[in-house]
């Protein structure tokens, strides 16, 4: 009788770890954002949008699921675990700086995240890019970082995404529309 509560109790463990490490998996695509926080007093206007789990489940709820269009944001939101948007414009040039954009990027070089997108333009200034986490063959996350002289934008979304339906989320949630062009199926990760 002992042994078989030890093996029912061994199972829970291991159960209650796997649990915990997926998670943890799926929560690693959230990006540390609070040195963000400071530009907000010197930004001129400022959005934010700090949506978890349950948040996200809550707002979906008020999406008309007869509606075409909200009924594909319903879907696409309902496995996300969270959307975290900062936008910040500027009065002028130069309010905030490389090193506070530097902190984030930091955290996307890792193996599990891979630049797909980088764009750069010295005449306007504007730079995009966008870095999707993988684990295996499925997307985890997805960060958008988008600077212009006096504008910073950054977008986080975790949690499974399909590449092909993440177009529906411009406009929603706070997320601004970047308006990126579609690439490739077949694009490598390198």
């Amino acid at each position: 009788m002992r042994l078989i509560i030890r093996a029912v109790k061994g199972s829970v463990v291991l159960i209650l770890l796997a649990t915990v490490c997926s998670a943890a998996i799926a929560q690693d695509a959230r990006l540390e954002i609070r040195n963000l926080d400071r530009l907000a007093g010197k930004a001129a206007e400022v959005v934010e949008v700090s949506l978890d789990e349950k948040l996200l489940q809550l707002a979906a709820k008020f999406l008309n699921s007869n509606n075409p269009d909200e009924a594909k944001v319903k879907e696409l939101v309902s496995g996300l675990k969270g959307v975290y948007v900062r936008v910040f414009e500027f009065d002028k040039p130069g309010e905030y700086a490389a090193s506070d954009i530097d902190a984030l990027r930091s955290q996307l070089n890792s193996q599990a995240w891979t630049k797909i997108v980088g764009v750069r333009s010295k005449r306007d200034g504007q730079n995009v890019d966008v870095h999707l986490k993988y684990q295996g063959n499925n997307i985890l996350g997805l960060t958008i970082i988008a600077t212009e002289p006096k504008e910073l934008t950054f977008v986080n979304i975790v949690g499974p995404i399909d590449l092909e339906k993440l177009s529906q989320l411009e406009g929603q949630f706070g997320i601004p529309k970047l308006e990126l062009e579609k690439t490739g199926k077949g694009r490598s990760r390198n």
